[in-house]
């Protein structure tokens, strides 16, 4: 009984997930990689003295980039 419940849940969760736009298979979209490192970034930068060493980092990749 309990590996026919299962059964019935997963395509059904499957579907709830798909319906909101999110990828099953693990995959994230950069962006939103981005949005979750970053708080943790500031926090350990700000937390270490990192600071000026994170600024100076991102100059020189957006002189790299051209910007």
């Amino acid at each position: 009984m309990a590996n026919t419940v299962s059964r019935t849940v997963r395509p059904a969760r499957g579907s709830r997930i798909a319906a909101f736009g999110i990828r099953p298979s693990g995959t994230r979209h950069p962006l939103v990689a981005v949005a979750m490192v970053l708080p943790l970034a500031v926090l350990l930068a700000v937390a270490f003295g990192g600071w000026d060493a994170v600024v100076t980092q991102a100059s020189s990749v957006a002189g790299l980039m051209g910007r």
